[in-house]
C-alpha cells in the first residue's frame, strides 16, 4: 500500500525556516519522482519543487528558487523540503506526491498518482 505522510509544518514568522518531511512507504522510492505542491485557501494547487528518481534532476517554481531546497534520503525513504527565508505568501497547505518515473521531474499536479494528506504552513508577517 503506497503511503506518503507529510510532517514538519507549523507557524513561523517571516524570514524563518521550516523543514518539511515526506515519509514514503509501499513503493521503491528510487523508481519514483517526488514533488511538493502547495495550496493556499481559494487558490489552485501549484507545484513548488520536484526531484527525479535518477540523475539528480530537481526543478523549482520561480518564486521559491534560492529559498527552498528539496532532497531525498533513499535509505530512510524520506523526501525533504527545506524552506528558508519564508514569506507570508508561502502560507499554504503543502503536499508531497509521487509519480512512477525514472528520469523526468514535473510540477503539474495532474501528473502525480499518489498524494499525502498535507501539512499546513503559516508564515506571519
Amino acid at each position: 500500500q503506497v503511503q506518503l505522510v507529510e510532517s514538519g509544518g507549523g507557524l513561523v514568522q517571516s524570514g524563518e525556516s521550516l523543514r518539511l518531511s515526506c515519509a514514503t512507504s509501499g513503493f521503491t522510492l528510487d523508481n519514483y519522482a517526488i514533488a511538493w505542491f502547495r495550496q493556499a485557501p481559494g487558490k489552485e494547487r501549484e507545484g513548488v519543487s520536484c526531484i527525479a528518481a535518477r540523475y539528480g534532476r530537481i526543478n523549482y517554481e520561480d518564486s521559491v528558487k534560492g529559498r527552498f531546497t528539496t532532497f531525498r534520503d533513499s535509505v530512510k525513504k524520506v523526501v525533504y523540503l527545506q524552506m528558508d527565508s519564508l514569506k507570508p505568501e508561502d502560507t499554504a497547505t503543502y503536499y508531497c506526491a509521487a509519480r512512477a518515473d525514472f528520469y523526468s521531474c514535473l510540477l503539474r499536479p495532474q501528473s502525480y498518482t499518489y498524494w499525502g494528506q498535507g501539512t499546513q504552513v503559516i508564515v506571519s508577517s
